[in-house]
């Protein structure tokens, strides 16, 4: 059965290496972006395997959101799959030194937008008793490490409303699963650093991370389990990366 398969963040990244293994399965894609140029780009090359839609869309823009998702006509309006991809980390400062509109821009991207795209979607896969849904979260939702604050916080939240979702989906043939990337060559770093790409390559410096590829085929898999299979969840993590032990600071001097 070919399947049509909604991805947000598809211009790049994990979400454009998603629209190609779907593609190459023959499902319908649906992409959404902020950058219309890639997103055509993107379409035209995947064609000639699949029917393609694109919204060149920001999702934290709610009404630009539901104006895009009410233009879709059938079956294009009507995804078996929704992947939640659309996210982002920004600074690396500790906490007390963080810019405060970098913590907004992330909850608003990677929780207002992915709640805003699920509440959109969900009551009609509930409605035909079938569907998926696809969270990225991250290993940094587990795991927390310096300057992660507010991003791993976000993705903490991603990880426990795919759980809530699971919960109230019982009893309805819908899927949710939460994927948590660890380490992975995208642009996530070039974003983080605001396009300082000398800061961004020292984090792959002398490792073989993820790719998108890796993570796409990883995805593409758990879409295709059988029907009474759910994947709640999956860490991954390239094989050059694990858990550090605990931070011990000797340096405090106390007065009593």
């Amino acid at each position: 059965m070919t399947r049509t398969v909604m991805i947000t963040g598809a211009s790049s990244g994990f979400g454009r290496a998603c629209a190609q293994r779907f593609a190459q399965a023959g499902d319908r894609l649906v992409l959404l972006a902020r950058r219309q140029d890639r997103l055509q780009a993107l379409s035209e090359q995947l064609r000639d395997l699949c029917d393609v839609q694109v919204l060149g869309c920001d999702v934290t823009d709610a009404a630009a959101l539901e104006q895009a998702l009410g233009s879709l006509e059938p079956p294009f309006n009507a995804p078996d799959i929704l992947i939640n991809n659309a996210g982002l980390a920004l600074g690396l400062e500790p906490a007390h030194e963080a810019d405060i509109r970098d913590w907004e821009t992330m909850i608003a991207t990677n929780v207002m937008a992915l709640v805003r795209m699920t509440r959109l979607i969900l009551p009609g896969m509930v409605a035909r008793d079938r569907g998926h849904i696809i969270n990225i979260g991250s290993t940094a939702g587990n795991w927390p490490y310096p300057g992660g604050n507010v991003y791993g916080a976000t993705k903490a939240f991603v990880q426990q409303f795919s759980r809530e979702l699971r919960a109230d989906v019982l009893g309805k043939k819908v899927k949710v699963t939460n994927i948590e990337p660890g380490l992975a060559e995208t642009e996530f770093s070039l974003v983080r650093f605001k396009h300082n790409s000398e800061q961004a390559d020292k984090v792959y410096d002398g490792t073989r991370p993820l790719s998108p590829e890796d993570v796409a085929d990883i995805i593409f898999w758990v879409c295709s389990t059988p029907p009474h299979v759910n994947i709640n969840a999956m860490e991954i993590m390239p094989l050059c990366q694990a858990w550090g032990p605990f931070r011990i600071d000797r340096t405090i001097q106390y007065d009593d």
